[in-house]
């Protein structure tokens, strides 16, 4: 029973975790486009015994390291796929969903050992801020999205975040000759290790930084890397990460370093890949929005560890989590390219902070600040709770043409009305406890009152997550990714021996993941249509053989009904075998591709798929 009473903390994150992350995990299919690729190397890894290289769609995949794909693939090698895991989210989503509770707990762990702003360990209140930094980091709506999905991010930001947390802790624990180095020192340099196999070197610059300003903000740099060991520590991360980019750089050569070190790493921070432009000011919505409705408590709570001078090492957490969320800040809006996933890193910084700025104020004078801050969070929650009751007046406009009855079906869903409930409450209950701090005084004593407020808040979101956001979650894969699914069902029912399979104009990698079978994809411009033709007859990748138009005489075409609409894909008298939702399953003969080809390599129109591409799949 006292072990239960010391760490019921750490039990609530893991069960609130498995709610918010688990439940419902295998439910529904892949996201396209990135998740299926994510998936698809994987369980390629698994069936094939090939663990080096990624390799999705008969092509290797340089974009990450392996360590997200040997993760996902120790599921697929789990028996029985099919029964309980026949859309292939939960193997290739778990990692991701593990590592973002890991996070809940490093982060409730070390604010039950290191209670900050004068708390006593073991008090109520140093329990609800611990509990309290581990929700306000799962409930950022980054998490609640990309804790669920099977891509690099979650596992990335995970690792980076554990790995400064054990550094902090190191420094929190040490003695006064750190000649030796701090107890535990090397912790976190194996967990850096592993981070630089889930996604590169930025793992180490965006450790390096953090560690880099939190030392100098505290006046002891030296006194850090002589008690972090910052050169053995390195080696260690090296030992760890090196040995399988030197066996890829041996195997695979100039390609995989062009590619992963070229475009996916320096290009990535010095030019705009894939479109993904923004403004310099990108990031300054993407804070706000990521905390909501508690931002104002996370800029408070950032405003406060800035201030003053050095804090005692046990006592300095609030600070490592300003330099970290800071760094984060400023490298990714250095970056030229940049994407709302890069502020993942971030979030567990903002759950500290954001913990730290509701706990109870010492001082008098520091209460109108947090009276402000919680006054501005709970006008917050409720507006977005107003927002969402008044959805029936609004919701119509929302539009997605791959998804037409969106609007209806969320609507009758009743989602929206159940989110607003619990928004609404996440305003009430909170403010309820500060208009009548009487009300339970011996559940929450005068310093448990702030982390109180918080929980109550949090709580309800809780339920947001479970009551509205996972149910449409659900019903937008019924909307969007069902009939994907249904078009790979029909390709592998309908296929001929050697008949290749392509998808034209809205590109899907679920497609490949369900089918099995490589698919060639071009977009929807005429040059796209002749760059199908010459592939059929051209392009070798594995699974996948080049052949004439005598030899293999049709393929299998998937298309969406505003391409196949467009003027150079009409007259082509193709076989309808399947439709879902806004796909069609076409049996095309290539003689009439071919046809429709040479006529537009008559205005000019000539194919260009063996350009270098290196987004390609």
């Amino acid at each position: 029973m006292s072990l239960l009473r010391r760490h019921w903390v750490l039990l609530v994150c893991l069960g609130l975790g498995a709610l918010l992350l688990l439940r419902g995990l295998g439910h529904s299919g892949l996201v396209d486009e990135t998740p299926p690729l994510f998936a698809a190397s994987a369980r390629a890894m698994a069936e094939t015994g090939d663990w080096l290289t990624p390799r999705v769609n008969g092509l290797p995949r340089y974009d990450k390291p392996p360590l997200v794909y040997w993760l996902m693939g120790l599921g697929y090698l789990l028996p029985g796929q099919s029964s309980w895991n026949p859309l292939g989210t939960w193997a290739a989503g778990l990692p991701s969903a593990l590592a973002t509770i890991a996070v809940m707990v490093t982060l409730a762990a070390t604010l039950q050992r290191w209670p900050q702003a004068g708390l006593r360990r073991g008090s109520l209140a140093s329990q609800l801020v611990a509990l309290g930094a581990a929700l306000a980091y799962a409930l950022s709506p980054l998490n609640l999205v990309w804790g669920r999905l099977p891509v690099s991010d979650a596992l990335f930001s995970a690792l980076v975040s554990i790995s400064l947390l054990l550094f902090w802790q190191a420094q929190a624990r040490r003695q006064s000759d750190s000649q030796r180095g701090w107890r535990g020192w090397w912790c976190g340099w194996l967990v850096l290790g592993l981070a630089v196999l889930a996604k590169g070197p930025v793992a180490v610059v965006l450790v390096g930084l953090s560690l880099l300003a939190f030392a100098l903000s505290q006046g002891e740099l030296g006194t850090q890397l002589r008690g972090l060991r910052a050169g053995p520590g390195l080696a260690l991360t090296a030992a760890v990460a090196l040995p399988w980019y030197l066996a890829e750089l041996l195997v695979e050569g100039r390609p995989y370093w062009n590619s992963f070190f070229g475009y996916h790493n320096l290009q990535r921070f010095t030019a705009v890949v894939n479109d993904h432009l923004q403004p310099w000011w990108f990031f300054g919505p993407i804070l706000v929005a990521a905390s909501l409705p508690v931002t104002p408590l996370l800029l408070l709570g950032l405003g406060r560890a800035l201030q003053g001078g050095a804090r005692p090492p046990d006592q300095s957490l609030g600070r490592l989590a300003a330099c970290w969320l800071l760094v984060v800040l400023a490298f990714f809006t250095t970056a030229a390219t940049k994407l709302p996933s890069y502020w993942i890193p971030a979030t567990p910084a903002a759950g500290l902070l954001i913990a730290l700025a509701a706990q109870h104020p010492a001082q008098r004078p520091a209460q109108r600040p947090a009276r402000l801050a919680w006054g501005l969070s709970l006008a917050l929650a409720a507006g977005i709770a107003l927002a969402l009751a008044l959805s029936p007046l609004w919701f119509g406009i929302v539009s997605d043409p791959e998804m037409p009855t969106l609007a209806a079906d969320v609507l009758a869903s009743g989602s929206l009305q159940r989110a607003a409930l619990c928004w609404g409450l996440a305003a009430l209950l909170p403010l309820l406890l500060m208009l009548l701090p009487n009300l339970l005084p011996k559940l929450l004593p005068p310093e448990s009152g702030g982390p109180g407020r918080l929980l109550a808040l949090q709580l309800p979101l809780v339920g947001f997550a479970l009551l509205a956001l996972q149910p449409a979650w659900t019903l937008g894969d019924r909307l969007r990714a069902l009939p994907v699914r249904q078009m790979a069902a029909a390709a592998v029912q309908h296929r001929r021996p050697d008949e290749s399979l392509a998808m034209v104009g809205i590109l899907k990698p679920s497609l490949h993941y369900y089918s099995r079978r490589v698919v060639l994809y071009e977009g929807n411009e005429p040059t796209d249509l002749a760059n199908l033709a010459d592939r059929l007859q051209r392009e070798r990748r594995r699974g996948q053989t080049p052949s004439p138009a005598s030899q293999q005489p049709t393929v299998l075409v998937v298309i969406d009904a505003r391409t196949a609409a467009l003027p150079h894909w009409q007259g082509l008298a193709p076989t309808t075998l399947a439709q879902a939702g806004l796909y069609r399953l076409w049996r095309l003969e290539r003689s009439a591709l071919e046809r429709r080809a040479a006529q537009l390599a008559q205005g000019g129109i000539r194919p260009r798929w063996q350009e270098p591409r290196p987004e390609r799949y």
